[in-house]
């Protein structure tokens, strides 16, 4: 029987496949309807989902908050967005589960791994940082960023790319580029890639078999 993991802000489900490629039952927590989402989803605001139920029906929690904030761009006014980190992580060590945060550099976290798409043969050159509720390392393959990469943020900007000598920028680029072919273009540039979730996912089996 498979461990079930609950996926808070779970967007369309990149982490979530991850996840389930790595051996866990996922349900996925979101304020926003995701129809995309391929497992089990409820819609409501991750931060309110009571402690004694996530302890009581999961073995691990992944979450996501919001990224606006701390993206380091000038395409985003980062003060129009809440600061929903620490919040997350007082929830998730509440409830004494093994757990993950996942977000951009830059972010109030621990960046106890940092991937990249190069890290897995993706045409993306997505970083992100995880931290973890445990201390023993994530061993992680080296980036490559010596090839062509897909610029999966914002709009698909079309043919050419978002900018000179990048792949193509549309739907099959992105999808493609991501390892990801159930999202829309929208939901593909707040996607992390599967491979990310599921290299963690296997360590993180490790700590429910430790905590038993």
């Amino acid at each position: 029987m498979r461990p079930r993991l609950l996926d808070l802000f779970c967007g369309a489900g990149g982490a979530a496949v991850g996840y389930h490629r790595a051996g866990w039952d996922v349900i996925g927590v979101d304020i926003a309807p995701q129809p995309d989402y391929p497992y089990q989803f409820i819609e409501i605001d991750a931060l309110t989902v009571p402690v004694s139920f996530i302890s009581h029906f999961f073995a691990a929690v992944h979450a996501s908050p919001p990224c606006q904030r701390y993206i380091r761009s000038g395409l985003v006014d980062r003060e129009r967005h809440p600061d929903l980190l620490p919040a997350a992580r007082e929830l998730l060590e509440q409830t004494g589960l093994p757990w993950v945060i996942e977000n951009v550099p830059g972010a109030p976290m621990r960046p106890d791994a940092v991937l990249c798409g190069s890290m897995f043969g993706l045409a993306v050159r997505r970083h992100r940082w995880f931290e973890f509720s445990w201390t023993e390392p994530l061993p992680v393959p080296p980036c490559d960023h010596s090839q062509p990469i897909a610029g999966v943020y914002g709009n698909a900007h079309g043919r050419s790319g978002a900018y000179d000598g990048m792949l193509p920028s549309d739907l099959v680029t992105w999808s493609w580029a991501m390892g990801i072919d159930w999202m829309s273009t929208a939901e593909l540039a707040d996607a992390i890639p599967p491979a990310y979730t599921e290299l963690i996912g296997h360590q993180l089996l490790q700590q429910i078999r430790v905590a038993a």
